[in-house]
């Protein structure tokens, strides 16, 4: 799972029911939960309902995170997809990979009044089988920016790489994890809408612990598997 740049507005609001007819005391209700069996979440964790949570690196835990859901299949640009969204502090940006035995790729996202699409997919992550220490990948796509209406606001390149740099344990206020620490660079001729060099910490089942940019788990619905303490 990966993040970009948050333009939009979003909000999250909270709806309360009370019912009246004598005085009585309503106790609380109990918070709504939910749950994703550890066997349906794949290596790649994409699974509609999939929740995870984020705050910036150094921010206090009692802040608003951003939130990342797993939205499930869906249709982008004529291809089935997978769909995440991120929400929180006016973020509002959703995701659009395809999964398969060569990895993740990035077909493009959405914010509100606009969207990208790379052309040919952005190669996100290896294959499972892939990942050791010193791996590198590397490659570029067109990009173009869109309004709704379908109007072109800006076309380019877009370049990346990727260089595995350790595999280590380390410790988040989501729990302990043996992450593998990814270095991404990326470059584009059509304003940088991406940071131009990061790290990720990505976690097999779990997903990125570490964001390129600097957001860090701080919990998920889901039962840890493998590496996951």
């Amino acid at each position: 799972m990966t993040f970009s740049r948050f333009l939009s507005a979003g909000t999250l609001a909270l709806l309360g029911l009370l019912c009246s007819c004598a005085p009585r005391t309503v106790p609380a209700a109990a918070p709504v939960r939910a749950s994703t069996p550890v066997s349906s979440v794949s290596f790649y964790p994409r699974e509609a309902g999939l929740v995870w949570t984020y705050l910036p690196e150094g921010e206090d835990a009692s802040a608003t995170p951003y939130v990342l859901r797993g939205l499930g299949p869906t249709i982008f640009s004529g291809v089935t997809v997978t769909a995440s969204q991120l929400s929180g502090r006016g973020a509002d940006q959703t995701w659009y990979r395809l999964h398969d035995s060569g990895g993740v790729r990035l077909l493009g996202f959405h914010k509100p009044g606009v969207t990208v699409s790379l052309r040919p997919a952005w190669q996100e992550y290896p294959s499972e089988t892939a990942w050791k220490v010193g791996l590198v990948w590397q490659g570029q796509s067109a990009i173009t920016v869109a309004s709704d209406d379908g109007k072109v606001q800006a076309q380019g390149t877009l370049k990346y790489r990727y260089e595995v740099q350790d595999r280590r344990e380390v410790r988040t206020q989501a729990g302990t994890f043996d992450v593998w620490v990814v270095t991404r660079q990326i470059s584009d001729d059509v304003g940088g809408l991406f940071p131009a060099t990061e790290q990720l910490w990505f976690v097999p089942y779990v997903g990125e612990v570490r964001t390129p940019e600097g957001l860090l788990l701080t919990s998920r619905n889901f039962a840890p598997k493998g590496g996951v303490r």
